[in-house]
């Protein structure tokens, strides 16, 4: 039970994080997706230890476990719009394939040099 609550406790504190920086985005009027600039807050955040990463490692742990869950919409959406599909659906598939393998590849890179440094930490003490 008491885990449970922590749990909650640091969704919560992600969702402020992310409730701050799209108000940030707004205010400033910015044109960069509320998700990113928050996983750029994030990683900030705990790169210069202003947040421990216990605030919020299992609630962002239950997101990451669950994160096809909060793309059923998405494709929900899609499906309601199968004439785009059907006038742009390759090009939409290639950028799709594209990104993802950017995606991967930069994730799998940032990880890389993550992991590297932890070991070289361990190493030392």
């Amino acid at each position: 039970m008491k885990r449970t609550l922590i749990t909650i406790g640091q969704i919560f504190v992600l969702m402020l994080i992310s409730l701050c920086v799209n108000k940030i985005i707004h205010i400033f009027n910015l044109n960069i997706p509320g998700s990113i600039l928050g996983i750029i807050v994030v990683f900030l955040l705990l790169q210069f230890k202003i947040i421990p990463l216990k605030w919020i490692e299992s609630g962002g742990n239950f997101l990451l476990t669950h994160l096809m869950l909060f793309l059923i919409p998405s494709a929900v959406g899609i499906i309601q719009h199968g004439n785009i599909l059907r006038s742009d659906g390759l090009s939409l598939f290639a950028v799709i394939i594209f990104g993802s393998i950017i995606a991967m590849v930069v994730t799998g890179l940032f990880a890389e040099k993550f992991f590297e440094s932890k070991r070289k930490e361990q190493g030392s003490v």
